[in-house]
């Protein structure tokens, strides 16, 4: 491979592999003694605005309950032939969360002066974790698999009480009926950009694995028409690992959060950067907030109190709040476990080039087929082929995407140094589960192919679980065990696992399912 073809290459799929070694400063200041203080009181304050978060504003406005929502990012509204998003060949300043090193991997990058991007590197010990900002967190640039897993699998990961049969007859159709889940039709998998994904289907079928359409929260007409001409491409060429510009994705802002909204008793505050959170005198929460321009300069400073705290800032978000008020003494008597039980999912992304077949470009996106191999709960796993985003030139290459059922358990540890919660992660961990996943992209990419594993070159992941996990910090619904009024809802609540599927589905109706449960008995009197 040439060069500039490898440089291509790593610069494609840096944003789709989640390969970055970024840089994240601190927010700016502005001059000393000009930030004004503000504070301010309200009923129910969640943080975040992802999964967990846009599931609890709505639940709560539909029974009444007004709630302030805080989001550090920004709004990323879409529409036919918008650039709301950067793109993944040539990432901008809108990409990450207040920086980007110059160089990645050896490839020169260009340097971006401070935003509130899409995307921030937290980095760890042996694992790096990616995390997104804006309206709608995750669901703004993950691929959208959307997953329910099989009853097995499920028992075997997930805490008992949960009940897998009323989570299966109420809570995941819920979550299914708010994305507005859907396959891709086979007149779309015909067309030429989607020869890949006809590639992958017979490859799994020829070595003897089961294969499925996976349902997306996808308007596909959307993709019919970018094939009429009718819109520029952003599904038929591969260019959504960092957004969907088109729209048509039913993502947390456009669902969930909008029809929040519609209620008139939700409020969602951009650029609202929550820097401690901490129980006050009187037994309320209070939350210390920046309100932040685009490029991180502090521009007010916000106090909220409130009876009511949901934190839903994202797993790595979440359990470094709550754990460096811990460790500051700013909520006491926090549980033991804080920290613990995280876990990757077994993240696992490969580049797969065939030198059998030519993939072709572009590449029709974002995920059309999958294999499931769930028979056996300890080692349930799931591969799908995801497109890469619009190359200079014809690579012969796609994507595979792998996780599944992890072993591997890393702990968050409080560094007063740098007064922060740092990732620990252990060598070798889940490495039964990427054996698997090896053998069995290996068998699925077929004589005449290259993988390359890029977590084997970087440790990270997309999909962090854990932290501030049911049964150890948190009871079923999210509260956290000797505090009343303190919630979690949303990936750190998880055990390291979502049962061999992307979290996505099952963090949003496991939230739903607490939202139930704190509507009927929390509502009206906790707060």
């Amino acid at each position: 491979m040439t060069e500039i073809s490898r440089r291509s290459l790593l610069a494609g799929t840096a944003a789709t592999g989640a390969l970055s070694v970024l840089g994240a400063p601190p927010a700016r200041a502005a001059r000393r003694g000009s930030v004004p203080v503000r504070r301010e009181e309200h009923r129910l304050v969640i943080i975040g605005s992802g999964f967990g978060g846009g599931v609890a504003a709505l639940r709560f406005a539909q029974a009444g309950v007004p709630s302030l929502v805080l989001e550090r990012g920004l709004w990323w509204r879409t529409g036919p032939d918008a650039e709301t998003f950067p793109h993944a060949t040539s990432p901008d300043r809108r990409a990450m969360w207040m920086g980007l090193d110059p160089e990645l991997f050896g490839v020169p990058m260009p340097v971006h002066d401070p935003y509130t991007g899409l995307l921030e590197l937290v980095k760890g010990d042996g694992m790096n974790i990616m995390c997104a900002a804006g309206v709608g967190g995750g669901s703004l640039v993950y691929q959208g698999m959307t997953l329910q897993p099989s009853a097995d699998v499920f028992e075997a990961t997930m805490p008992g009480g949960l009940d897998y049969a009323r989570m299966d007859g109420v809570y995941y159709p819920r979550v299914a009926r708010m994305l507005r889940l859907r396959t891709a039709p086979d007149e779309l998998i015909a067309s030429r950009p989607y020869l890949p994904s006809r590639i992958f289907a017979r490859n799994v079928e020829r070595a003897g694995y089961e294969l499925s359409k996976i349902p997306m929260p996808i308007d596909w007409s959307y993709a019919l028409r970018e094939l009429k001409g009718e819109m520029k491409p952003s599904y038929t060429n591969g260019d959504c690992s960092l957004g969907v510009n088109n729209g048509g994705k039913h993502s947390v802002d456009v669902t969930y959060i909008a029809a929040a909204r519609a209620t008139g008793l939700v409020t969602v505050a951009t650029q609202h950067n929550v820097t401690d959170v901490a129980m006050a005198r009187d037994g309320r929460w209070q939350v210390s907030v920046d309100r932040i321009a685009t490029d991180g300069t502090v521009l007010e400073k916000k106090v909220i109190t409130t009876k009511g705290l949901v934190m839903a800032a994202g797993a790595a978000g979440t359990t470094r709040l709550l754990m460096r008020a811990a460790a500051k003494d700013q909520i006491p008597d926090m549980p033991d476990g804080l920290g613990s039980n995280w876990g990757t999912n077994g993240d696992r992304i490969y580049v797969w080039t065939n030198l059998a077949d030519d993939f072709g470009v572009p590449q029709g996106g974002p995920v059309v087929y999958g294999s499931k191999e769930w028979d056996d709960p300890a080692t349930a796993n799931t591969v799908i082929q995801a497109s890469l985003p619009p190359l200079p030139a014809n690579l012969r290459s796609t994507m595979l995407v792998g996780y599944g059922v992890s072993e591997g358990r890393g702990r968050f540890v409080y560094d007063s140094a740098r007064d922060e919660a740092v990732l620990h992660w252990p060598s070798g961990g889940d490495a039964k589960l990427y054996e698997r996943l090896q053998r069995r992209a290996t068998r699925i990419a077929g004589p005449g192919s290259v993988l390359l594993d890029t977590n084997a070159v970087v440790p990270s992941t997309w999909h962090p679980l854990g932290g501030a996990s049911m049964g150890i910090v948190c009871d079923l619904a999210g509260r956290v065990r000797g505090h009343r009024g303190l919630y979690v809802l949303d990936g750190a609540l998880m055990p390291g696992t979502t049962a061999a599927c992307n979290p996505s589905m099952t963090i949003a109706a496991v939230a739903e399912r607490a939202a139930d449960e704190l509507v009927a008995r929390d509502a009206g009197t906790v707060f």
